[in-house]
């Protein structure tokens, strides 16, 4: 009676190794299952790398980084397990994507350390150099074909491109829960950083940023109208407006 039970019971396993002998694409579709069900990642291991290695002024220690790539790349490795699928909620979905920009963005630079500049890397922003969810990835594709097309501006606030005139690497990860007060943060920092913008009410010279990406800004009003949600100055609507020279020096 006992092995007629234990017959019964294994009856499912015996069914599953001949389902995988007879399609091996079995196994890959129950990892996939499992993947689906993932409702975000956790982004803890970056936390305690910028939180070390990243200043309130958003001030980079490469080398410090150096020192710590075997965690960096570990979680680059939890990164990679997998991409936000329909079942993750928006701000899951954009705090990876943030996360990945930025993390990734460190890890070009290491690879090529020491670097003066991220523009003296061949192909920076173009070369597919990571690989998330089994797919190549480049720095612009989860830019332009990811992040902008969520309809976030302030994703220009949050994602950093190692560069002086670039808004601050926040020295904390972005996460689910605390994303929309974090995004309202680095909008804010950055738009009243005087070393990014100069603003007054009658005249502002501000970051190349919002001249390359004027529409994504511009959707609802005028650029002035977007400042001003966050300017400590409140700018005249026909404030005249200008663009400052952008510092490609490295951020560190």
């Amino acid at each position: 009676m006992k092995k007629l039970c234990y017959f019964i019971l294994l009856l499912p396993l015996f069914s599953m190794c001949n389902n995988f002998s007879k399609d091996p694409n079995v196994a890959t579709k129950i990892v996939l299952s499992a993947n689906e069900s993932i409702q975000s990642i956790d982004h803890s291991k970056w936390d305690a790398l910028v939180r070390k290695h990243v200043s309130n002024s958003g001030k980079v220690n490469y080398k410090g980084f150096l020192k710590d790539q075997k965690e960096l790349d570990a979680y680059l490795a939890v990164l990679a397990t997998a991409t936000p699928s329909k079942s993750w909620n928006r701000n899951a979905t954009l705090a990876y994507w943030i996360n990945v920009y930025n993390a990734f963005t460190v890890k070009l630079i290491l690879n090529n350390y020491p670097v003066k500049s991220i523009k003296e890397i061949n192909n920076p922003w173009g070369k597919k150099f990571f690989t998330l969810g089994g797919q190549k990835y480049s720095l612009e594709e989860v830019e332009h074909k990811i992040l902008r097309k969520m309809s976030e501006p302030r994703i220009h606030f949050a994602i950093n491109c190692a560069s002086y005139s670039c808004p601050n690497l926040l020295n904390e990860a972005y996460t689910e829960t605390k994303l929309s007060k974090q995004l309202a943060k680095v909008a804010q920092d950055f738009i009243n950083d005087k070393s990014k913008n100069t603003i007054s009410p009658n005249q502002i010279e501000v970051s190349e940023i919002f001249n390359w990406f004027s529409k994504d800004f511009t959707t609802k009003g005028s650029l002035i109208e977007y400042l001003n949600q966050y300017s400590t100055v409140k700018i005249n609507s026909n404030a005249k407006i200008s663009f400052k020279d952008y510092n490609w020096s490295l951020n560190e």
